[in-house]
């Protein structure tokens, strides 16, 4: 048993921070009371004074695979990234895999988050092997992780239609691993996971429905259903897709899932910018979840996504980064800043706005629901796990401290961060990761990116030879009518 005494407790929905204790046993919170909460003689005590405790904030969509691809490239959009992702996640041993999701874990715990959302992609195809290499560099961090296998079975090129007759004729077919093998594997992964499923585990996240056939999303949706777990897809991120899924389908990429009888509580939407009423409708029907990614939305041009129109309709809405490859950072203090931010941009009725109490919801509650977590972290209360982030009140963010919710989204930036407790443990203490050896990690990964870099380089050279036609292909697509339009206002 543990008690934590002198802190301040933020209560999101009185946008207080009042002095509170919180008694610890194991790694669930036991009892929150006032200042001089009983505690038996000798029971372990954290001096939180100058401290402002928070629940651990929860990315509810990001990527592993991409941490050493940080900085790779500017102007690219969805479809550009996807034409490199070849080399930027191609050669990768099992070390490399769990390097990179190292790099994340650390940097997310760093900056106050708890948990995420891990939709990690091994080229060509998952393997058992690097699912558990990637679960366990969570474990050693000490974070919470859903991790899912980003699969597809068909390439990119074959994905858009009349993409891949744009291409010049020497550019080699690549055929995806049949569905089956990647069902198969994941289904292997289950039932020989190692870790802790109360601190990670596994989810089924096929990337995006026009990269799978419907066969592939059908079995992956019915071993979902099997193991209970989460199934995670990027539903309608971009004008492309959205224009494309009439082609194909002849209806919304949405409306295509919910056919397929996809939609469901443990069902998460990456992104949902291209959805018309009807599109979100269906997935607050359904009890669905959305994941905002408002900064990789717009550094990618992709759009700008109405998350009031998806409360309104019931949707559940968490806030996630994205991958580091399309949004630069893991910083869900910044995801939240931006979230609120780009609100405020789609119209003057302000009443429309996200607040920021609801945003800090949705990226504390909102995301932990997505992970299938809801009834245990993203807020501090009894019987809740013990994930709390200690913030600084003395940190420049604070001086002066006017609202604690508002300048939690909008002034915060994870300077604040001071240490971060994960089940009771102090992953972060004082500024300092107790479990990463973060000076190594740094050599490490260093070597890695050097060698992965030369091991790349012809699948580099393709992707950049290819980057025009891709982009003046899919410029194209994106000039055709579509009944909504998500884009700001043409620079």
């Amino acid at each position: 048993m543990t008690i934590i005494r002198g802190g301040r407790l933020l209560d999101i929905a009185k946008r207080t921070a009042e002095p509170a204790d919180i008694r610890i046993e194991g790694d669930t919170i036991g009892e929150i009371g006032p200042p001089g909460l009983a505690a038996p003689a000798g029971a372990p005590a954290i001096d939180a004074r100058g401290k402002i405790l928070i629940p651990g904030l929860v990315n509810a969509h990001m990527h592993g695979h991409g941490n050493l691809g940080k900085g790779a490239g500017d102007r690219w959009t969805l479809e550009l990234l996807l034409n490199a992702a070849p080399w930027l996640g191609g050669n990768r041993n099992l070390e490399d895999k769990y390097l990179s999701a190292l790099v994340g874990a650390v940097e997310m715990v760093r900056k106050g988050c708890t948990a995420c959302y891990d939709l990690a992609f091994e080229f060509p195809a998952p393997t058992v092997e690097g699912l558990d290499a990637i679960g366990r560099a969570y474990a050693d961090v000490g974070m919470r992780a859903v991790v899912a296998p980003m699969m597809a079975d068909r390439v990119f090129y074959d994905a858009i239609p009349g993409l891949r007759e744009a291409l010049p004729a020497d550019v080699a077919r690549v055929a995806m691993q049949p569905w089956q093998a990647s069902l198969e594997t994941t289904r292997q992964a289950f039932k020989s996971w190692k870790h802790d499923r109360d601190q990670v585990r596994l989810a089924v996240a096929p990337t995006i429905p026009l990269h799978c056939s419907d066969p592939f999303i059908e079995g992956f949706r019915d071993l979902a259903r099997e193991h209970g777990s989460g199934f995670h897809m990027h539903l309608a991120e971009s004008k492309i897709q959205a224009v494309s899924a009439l082609t194909v389908y002849g209806k919304t990429l949405t409306a295509h899932l919910d056919a397929l009888e996809v939609l469901g509580p443990n069902f998460t939407a990456a992104h949902a910018i291209w959805m018309d009423d009807d599109d979100l409708k269906r997935l607050g029907d359904a009890g669905a979840s959305v994941a905002h990614n408002p900064g990789s939305n717009m550094r990618l041009g992709s759009g700008l996504a109405r998350a009031r129109a998806m409360l309104e309709r019931g949707v559940n809405v968490g806030v996630g980064t994205d991958g580091v490859n399309c949004s630069d950072n893991l910083n869900m203090f910044e995801a939240m800043r931006l979230a609120s931010f780009v609100s405020k941009v789609q119209g003057p009725d302000y009443t429309r706005w996200l607040t920021t109490g609801e945003v800090l919801t949705m990226a504390t509650a909102g995301s932990a629901r997505a992970l299938g977590m809801g009834d245990r972290i993203g807020r501090i209360a009894p019987g809740g796990k013990a994930d709390i982030v200690f913030l600084d009140s003395t940190h420049i963010n604070y001086i002066p401290l006017n609202d604690i919710v508002n300048q939690l989204v909008h002034t915060e930036d994870g300077g604040g961060v001071e240490s971060v407790m994960i089940g009771g443990r102090m992953v972060v203490d004082h500024g300092r990761l107790t479990t990463v050896d973060v000076a190594k990690l740094a050599e490490q990964v260093a070597a890695t990116v050097e060698r992965l870099g030369k091991a790349n380089a012809q699948a580099r050279a393709l992707a950049e030879r290819l980057e025009p036609i891709v982009g003046a292909f899919c410029r194209g697509l994106a000039a055709r009518p579509y009944p909504i339009d998500r884009y700001g206002p043409t620079p």
